[in-house]
């Protein structure tokens, strides 16, 4: 197993009535994704809503995952931005705050040339002692980083890993750990030979995805059935996985704006999906 896990969940942030951060929410949605499958979680990326976190909200909840998280379980904050100035300094304080990883998205909007990424990069690996995963994520960005290029960045000491979240690029990368950026992925990642994936649909059938990475004879079949609900959690993340979330009772499906909630349509279809899986019945 890779030194931050296999099976990560990129872990939500709860909402309360107020629209502040939920603490005890949080807190029980980490416990039930540590207690079913994961190896750990990757706090405040983008299914933790991190570009609506002010950094006081995110520094507080990667503090709070660490002091809260089950023994052996490994914490990956994302401290990412496209101000290098600002990356550096979120990873340096999620840094003394004791995570065990850092995630860094490529600087969106911006939209780097080669030569900047690799001293983004640079600066932002300077900041940290902790192992760096990238995350490749050009459909939020506007950005692809090719695999020449991520194996350029790999050569930075600190560069550890990749979330590769285009998956028609997914291979494997000389001097990375590569992590299924998407669910569905997942499977294929584990046998190409990656390092695992960060995942949303283990928030809710955390045990069945396990079986995936536990089970390598009957992979295929599992991953197979398990499209529907990754169809159901996967059409604009957070949204859909927030709503997961709420049906099967560990929390509410606010989301702060712009984004808003799954409408009835989306609502029926997660549902379905979750009652196929069993989920609905232990809610």
């Amino acid at each position: 197993m890779p030194a931050l896990g296999t099976m990560l969940t990129a872990i939500i942030t709860p909402f309360d009535e107020q629209g502040d951060v939920d603490e005890d929410a949080y807190v029980r949605v980490l416990h039930h994704v540590c207690e079913h499958g994961s190896d750990g979680v990757v706090v405040c990326g983008t299914t933790g809503e991190s570009p609506t976190l002010t950094d006081e909200e995110h520094l507080r909840v990667v503090e709070l995952t660490v002091r809260e998280r089950p023994a052996g379980k490994t914490v990956i904050a994302g401290t990412g931005s496209n101000d290098t100035r600002h990356a550096m300094e979120m990873t340096e304080r999620a840094t003394a705050l004791g995570v065990d990883g850092i995630l860094s998205v490529t600087p969106y909007y911006n939209r780097p040339d080669p030569r900047g990424l690799v001293a983004h990069y640079t600066e932002v690996a300077r900041a940290t002692d902790k192992p760096i995963m990238l995350y490749n994520i050009p459909s939020r960005t506007g950005l692809d980083i090719p695999n020449d290029l991520l194996a350029r960045l790999g050569q930075i000491d600190g560069i550890a890993g990749v979330k590769q979240a285009n998956d028609d690029a997914l291979a494997l990368i000389d001097g990375l750990d590569v992590y299924a950026g998407n669910d569905n992925t997942f499977a294929r990642t584990l046998e190409m030979g990656g390092a695992g994936g960060v995942l949303v649909a283990s928030h809710v059938v955390g045990d069945e995805i396990r079986r995936i990475l536990d089970e390598p004879d009957n992979r295929a079949e599992i991953d197979a059935g398990l499209q529907d609900i990754y169809a159901a959690t996967g059409w604009h993340n957070p949204v859909p996985i927030k709503k997961a979330c709420e049906l099967v009772g560990l929390c509410s499906a606010r989301v702060r704006l712009p984004l808003a909630e799954a409408d009835e349509e989306r609502t029926a279809l997660l549902r379905e999906a979750l009652e196929h899986h069993g989920m609905l019945a232990t809610a």
